[in-house]
């Protein structure tokens, strides 16, 4: 287990070093001038030899990656010469709003797509099965906004149950924290929690029609045991598979969902910076991306290994 985990781990690291190389390359050393991208659209002349000096680009590509990588290692993402902020400051008051939301709704969509993937495959063909399939293709074609504008009118315009919009650290009001998240958590759960639930079902399905499950059912085993402890298992895989992706990518890829209430996370940071040119942003983005896509598939490897004994021997 140890080793598979170091493996795991070295893997990731070597992912991560390929991402920052490719984030230098494609920043520094596609353009004549980089202190021009650097510095915004309204940069000044006195602001672009700043911007040289501070990035050292005067120095050979190889000496700058070196730089830049251990500045990315010390957790320095770099200045923001738009907003005239270090880009680490942004990224930890935006970052909050953006897991708060993401891991939350993870959660929900994960378990009631689970489920209800299950309560389908169990039940293939009937009525249940039908219903559940064609709730899952609303949901899967719902546009993000839609579903965001339609729960925000019913219960924070019309029922008035939860706020409309705004963000409280969870240090700050543990109460508050929820009541502001519980709208956003649903607009995504409802989104993903479609395509996990066809994603389970399918899965599952295929196990089911495995021999070593006609195997168990001939030797008599419940068919609760059958479906939960030897079926389920082995449809978790590519669930834990796209649910470890979509962790990872959902970091940046919620603007949608944060602007319709206010959340101010990450999405939007990435959007305010692409208008206004702030590369630094830009760049302290995608590195950030990359670490939790990362992260989260080194975890869904570790609790591959506890859901087929096959990952542990490999």
């Amino acid at each position: 287990m140890l080793r598979f985990l170091i493996r795991r781990i070295v893997f990731g690291v070597v992912v991560l070093w390929i991402v920052t190389l490719g984030v230098f390359l494609l920043f520094f050393a596609t353009s004549k001038d980089p202190a021009a991208r650097f510095a915004g659209k309204s940069a000044t002349a006195d602001t672009l030899a700043l911007v040289r000096h501070k990035l050292g680009l005067d120095q050979p590509l190889t000496v700058q990656y070196w730089h830049f990588l251990t500045r990315t290692l010390k957790g320095d993402l770099g200045y923001s010469f738009v907003t005239q902020s270090p880009v680490t400051d942004m990224i930890k008051s935006a970052l909050p709003a953006s897991l708060s939301l993401i891991l939350g709704a993870a959660v929900i969509w994960l378990i009631s797509g689970v489920v209800t993937g299950v309560l389908s495959a169990t039940k293939a063909r009937t009525l249940l099965d039908r219903g559940i399939t064609a709730a899952v293709l609303v949901g899967i074609s719902m546009p993000a906004f839609v579903v965001a504008l339609t729960l925000a009118f019913l219960f924070a315009n019309k029922i008035q149950i939860f706020p409309a919009s705004g963000f409280v650290p969870l240090q700050q009001n543990p109460v508050q924290w929820f009541q502001h998240l519980v709208l956003p958590w649903l607009t995504l759960a409802l989104l993903q929690s479609a395509i996990y639930t066809r994603l389970t079902r399918g899965s599952l399905l295929d196990v089911l029609g495995e021999d070593y499950i006609r195997t168990a059912r001939a030797k008599g085993l419940p068919e609760n045991k059958v479906i939960y402890r030897h079926g389920l298992r082995s449809a978790l895989t590519p669930v834990l598979t796209q649910f470890g992706v979509d962790v990872g990518v959902l970091i940046g890829g919620t603007l949608v969902t944060e602007t319709v209430f206010g959340l101010q996370g990450i999405g939007q940071l990435t959007v305010r910076s692409l208008t206004t040119g702030d590369l630094p942003v830009i760049m302290a983005v995608v590195l950030i991306a990359s670490f939790f896509v990362v992260l989260a598939n080194i975890i869904v490897d570790i609790v591959y290994s506890f859901l087929d004994p096959r990952v542990r021997l490999e």
